[in-house]
């Protein structure tokens, strides 16, 4: 094997390319948290989205001529109508109750979204609580209670609508709705 005859011309340029391959090393590393992050979150705004259901029922009391009172699971994701990051392809897991008794009829529960990045935004809902100043959003009220993640310190109110969409195929009592929200947020 012969020896390899490195004049100071050449050692200089294998330095500056190991010197610029390391400095190249040393960006990707310091940018690198950025992308994998994603965008940041802004800190409040409005945003329009619609989550699309599908509701299982869980469990039903009925006591013919008194009342009714179902436990539902729902299911589903969400879209946001600007196109915007913020509130879109979520997943939505919900638990409620359904009462009809007479003329009180109504649905409360919480619900929970999920990002691809695992962090959560937790809200409760009530079908009687209204915000007349969107009659468009007549069906209930979420509220924004907490979150995990980019998510912690949130909290808004999200006034939204039920519309009914065509049943899932099979048996069981499926039912699906598309319920788009007119959200109100802010991260402290």
């Amino acid at each position: 094997m012969k020896p390899i005859d490195l004049s100071i011309n050449a050692t200089a340029a294998i330095a500056m390319t190991l010197a610029k391959a390391t400095l190249f090393a040393a960006v990707l590393v310091a940018i690198a948290p950025a992308v994998a992050l994603g965008e940041p979150v802004e800190k409040k705004g409005t945003t329009p989205y619609v989550t699309h259901f599908i509701f299982k029922p869980l469990m039903s009391i009925d006591i013919a001529g008194l009342g009714t009172a179902t436990s539902l699971e729902a299911v589903g994701t969400t879209q946001n109508m600007k196109g915007e990051k913020m509130l879109d392809k979520m997943s939505a897991h919900c638990t409620a109750l359904n009462v009809a008794s007479g003329d009180k009829k109504y649905i409360d529960g919480a619900c929970v979204l999920a990002d691809s990045d695992g962090d959560k935004i937790f809200s409760t809902f009530d079908t009687r609580d209204l915000d007349k100043s969107q009659p468009k959003m007549d069906c209930g009220t979420h509220i924004i209670t907490g979150g995990t993640g980019k998510y912690k310190g949130i909290t808004g109110s999200e006034p939204f609508a039920c519309i009914t969409m065509p049943a899932p195929a099979g048996a069981g009592g499926y039912f699906a709705m598309d319920i788009p929200h007119n959200t109100t947020w802010e991260i402290k």
